[in-house]
């Protein structure tokens, strides 16, 4: 895998920022925390280099200085919404974030749930978060908010939240998922330290897109792919423009809201610290890349990940043909097509031979490896045995797994586990190298060149189970699917 991204320089400046950011507040800073803390694949694909906990690493040199409040939307709570990577509900999600922040160190110090208004499935989670020893607030739904500012900055609105008790200098506010009220909850909490006579300050966390890039940088385009459901765009910040006299990026909502933020700002501290959104943030992400056209390459691919992505969604029933829309006029800004990703045309003209689903994968070298699915094998299992075969200089001639240990196993699925499919997934056909490379060495020499896929770009004729897709994204390969059970003459 190539890297573009230099994650120890960006381990040490990223956390040298924001602890400037805190001194500059007198030692109290509100950080409202945008995108994923841990898990943050988005990030490791399009910047080859950045580990997905990057983030989190990064805030682990400041914990001993930080704790985190968790925010979660009492409309949210009552919808019973998902998260659509993990497919929990957000109230779960807040109990899974509590608890993989307090294996890594960090002070977990409350649960606030915003929108409420006596809610029974708020007061049912709250209940049992008390029981679990964890502290709640709640902050009302405020009437006109965010435009109402003599309303908000004022007793009735601001004022009568509950003001959350924190002990440290540098308070993470993070949520399950965006429309949780994480600017509210930091918004809220400066009025009521202010009023305690207590010095404080806010600033936004926020990964993309990346302020020092490009408007049509593709890794700034690959943002708006990633985000294509929610309509955001990305756009020149026109008040760091006049105040600076800069070119700075960043996105619509940031822009639209910042007018109202400079009034909120001014009502809570007489002034406001900040001259444009993008002053409001800490990203040093742009300044961490050190092979642009790496980023480039993986941004684009990204993209067009995307757009496959949505397809599928559409195919299930899931997406909407807006979202594939937008993605497709992001392809135009790029300046790419589906023929930028090889593997996608190599799958294809496979499959068209052979009449079944195919697969196809893009190395680091730029070899092409193809694969057909079999009566022993899916698509995406041969695809693994092959590759790994190539890289690790097997003849492609050699049977990793014999057919006789094939068959029970396919036995077992149809006639004890009623599997309909008695095709061997990723996992099993890894189970079974395992369990061989004891005493085959080819088996041993299969399995230890699986890093090597890390970054490799894969695409399949068919869509692919939850198995396999999971198999793909531990391994680090960027995967993309046909949007049918069959061949598909999908084009762009």
């Amino acid at each position: 895998m190539k890297y573009g991204f230099d994650n120890d320089k960006y381990l040490k400046i990223q956390s040298e920022h924001i602890k400037e950011r805190i001194a500059q507040f007198g030692n109290k800073l509100y950080l409202e925390l945008g995108g994923k803390l841990f898990d943050d694949y988005h990030a490791s694909r399009v910047l080859p280099g950045f580990e997905p906990d990057s983030k989190l690493k990064m805030l682990s040199q400041l914990a001993d200085s930080a704790e985190i409040v968790i925010v979660i939307s009492a409309r949210d709570i009552e919808k019973n919404k998902v998260r659509g990577d993990l497919g929990i509900t957000y109230d779960m999600d807040v109990l899974r974030l509590r608890e993989e922040f307090q294996k890594r160190g960090f002070l977990v110090s409350s649960v606030v749930v915003t929108h409420y208004n006596g809610q029974s499935s708020a007061e049912a989670f709250r209940a049992r978060l008390h029981r679990m020893g964890v502290t709640t607030y709640v902050h009302y739904t405020i009437e006109g908010y965010p435009n109402n500012v003599d309303l908000i900055d004022s007793d009735d609105g601001f004022g009568r939240n509950d003001y959350v008790e924190t002990t440290r200098p540098l308070v993470i506010v993070t949520a399950p998922g965006p429309g949780s009220g994480k600017m509210a909850v930091c918004l809220s909490q400066l009025y009521n330290e202010n009023k305690r006579g207590i010095e404080a300050g806010y600033a936004k966390f926020e990964t993309f897109p990346v302020w020092s890039l490009p408007l049509k940088h593709p890794v700034n385009i690959a943002y708006e792919a990633a985000t294509a459901d929610l309509n955001d765009v990305n756009m020149i910040d026109p008040f760091h423009l006049e105040a600076y006299g800069k070119t700075a990026i960043n996105y619509n909502r940031d822009i639209e809201i910042f007018p109202v933020l400079n009034a909120l700002f001014e009502g809570i501290y007489g002034q406001n610290p900040y001259k444009s959104p993008t002053d409001m943030g800490v990203n040093m992400v742009g300044f961490c890349i050190n092979d642009d056209e790496v980023c480039c390459d993986a941004s684009k691919n990204e993209i067009i990940r995307r757009y496959f992505t949505a397809l599928n969604a559409m195919a299930v029933g899931d997406g909407n043909e807006s979202e594939v829309s937008k993605i497709s006029l992001l392809f135009k800004q790029a300046k790419i097509g589906l023929d930028y990703r090889r593997p996608i045309a190599a799958a294809r003209e496979r499959a068209e031979r052979s009449g079944v689903p195919c697969s196809a994968v893009e190395l680091a070298d730029g070899t092409i490896i193809t694969s057909e699915t079999s009566e022993l094998l899916g698509t995406s299992a041969a695809l693994i045995l092959n590759a790994t075969k190539h890289l690790a200089g097997i003849d492609h001639s050699v049977k990793l797994i014999p057919q006789h240990m094939i068959e029970p196993i396919q036995y077992t699925k149809i006639n004890y586990l009623r599997s309909r499919n008695k095709r061997l997934h990723t996992d099993e056909v890894l189970v079974a190298l395992s369990v061989l490379s004891t005493h085959d060495d080819n088996c041993r020499r299969a399995l230890e060149v699986l890093p090597q896929l890390q970054g490799c770009q894969v695409h399949s004729t068919v869509m692919l189970g939850e198995v396999d897709r999971k198999i793909y994204k531990k391994l680090g390969v960027g995967l993309t699917c046909d949007p049918a059970q069959k061949k598909t003459k999908t084009t762009l």
